[in-house]
């Protein structure tokens, strides 16, 4: 298993635990109960049967037929953006409210960008009656206010954070204090696979249901469960990861990631770590992100709210640092552009962090019988602002 978590929490090079003495209770008390807890025969039946008859799983598999057409390949797409909520981020928060619960947690904390897991998280402590706090960047709550209004109506406090440039980071920084100030009551549902050991781990086990569906249905489908290729747009990478999570091993699947390259990698508005970055530590763990050369962390930049953070998740790190997988870019127009045609194309809106991968298909030469699997990873509702911005609808 050349790619997955060893025991100290690392992948490779990435990973581990970089935390203030504060939450090393917390992380400590996760690390030691999580797998067993998650192990567990009564927490399966529960997550199982929530992901089916609440979340809506398991979510399509649709063979775009005009998509296809144009590309020169089978195209088929993770349908994320049908679960409940609109997005993938929906399964890793199932995971963690039934967790924080067997944990005996009181009050839940969370942070958001595009406001996918803050819905989701919301959403999950309505329906077991747990206090809910999200912290969302200034910035980012002004351009996806649709899910603010969600996630107040679902009964959620949402903080705004006002610091550095009120995005995803910055909401992440503010959470992570709230957690270090409350750690007794309090699970900190991170929404990436970001983080101190175990949440990258314990994110992208929740999320591998992607990959895991996908394998069978595509043998359904097409009599094999390997695809020539699977892409997935990344930001911190749970979607990503999710997709990918089952074919790691499979080393002949071509795993394609698409960042955020926002108005050019080198334009200074970007979100490219993968180009842009260095190793180093963020947010508890060491991996690769966009930093200044004494360490400071440098302001991300994507149309896409999702997509805009400095970092990627330590085992996207690893994927990209062994070459298992491929770490692209496509700037906002492209991915603009990307998200248009998929609407006049297949009749489907999706969210401007999935267009980002499939405008990576303008780049790629297929061979007929390609079968390539997309992640779908959202619904476009929450950008119609910005879609009606950029092309004045």
């Amino acid at each position: 298993m050349k790619y997955t978590v060893n025991e100290q929490g690392y992948y490779g090079d990435f990973g581990g635990a970089y935390i203030p003495e504060m939450l090393y209770p917390n992380v400590e008390e996760l690390r030691q109960q999580y797998q067993q807890i998650i192990g567990d025969a009564g927490f399966k039946s529960e997550f199982d049967q929530l992901l089916k008859d609440y979340v809506g799983r398991p979510s399509p598999l649709y063979l775009a037929k005009r998509l296809s057409e144009k590309y020169g390949a089978n195209i088929f797409l993770k349908r994320e953006d049908l679960n409940h909520t609109g997005s993938h981020k929906i399964n890793n928060a199932i995971g963690q409210i039934l967790l924080a619960q067997r944990l005996g947690k009181k009050r839940i904390i969370a942070e958001t960008g595009a406001g996918q897991h803050g819905v989701a998280t919301a959403t999950v402590c309505a329906l077991m009656g747990i206090e809910c706090v999200v912290y969302m960047g200034e910035i980012d709550m002004e351009r996806q206010a649709p899910n603010v209004a969600r996630m107040k109506m679902l009964g959620a406090t949402v903080v705004p954070a006002t610091s550095g440039s009120k995005t995803l980071k910055d909401a992440t920084n503010e959470a992570m204090r709230d957690w270090i100030g409350n750690p007794v009551d309090t699970h900190y549902i991170i929404g990436s696979v970001v983080g101190p050991y175990p949440y990258p781990e314990m994110v992208a086990q929740f999320q591998s249901i992607i990959s895991l569906e996908t394998k069978k249905q595509l043998l359904e489908q097409t009599g094999k469960e390997l695809p020539e290729y699977v892409l997935a747009c990344v930001g911190g990478g749970s979607n990503a990861m999710g997709m990918f999570y089952h074919f790691l091993e499979d080393e002949q699947v071509k795993l394609i990631a698409v960042e955020a390259a926002g108005k050019g990698v080198d334009s200074g508005h970007s979100a490219a770590t993968s180009v842009l970055g260095r190793e180093g530590i963020l947010h508890g763990s060491r991996t690769i992100l966009m930093q200044t050369d004494d360490g400071q962390v440098v302001e991300p930049y994507s149309i896409s709210a999702g997509l805009d953070y400095p970092g990627i998740g330590p085992q996207h790190a690893h994927l990209h640092k062994r070459q298992r997988a491929q770490y692209v870019n496509i700037t906002d127009d492209e991915s603009l552009q990307a998200g248009l045609l998929l609407s006049q194309l297949e009749g489907i809106i999706p969210a401007i962090e999935s267009a980002h991968a499939f405008a990576y298909l303008e780049k790629m030469k297929f061979e007929k019988s390609d079968n390539v699997v997309i992640c779908l990873s959202g619904r476009g509702d929450k950008d119609l602002s910005t879609y009606i911005k950029h092309f004045g609808f």
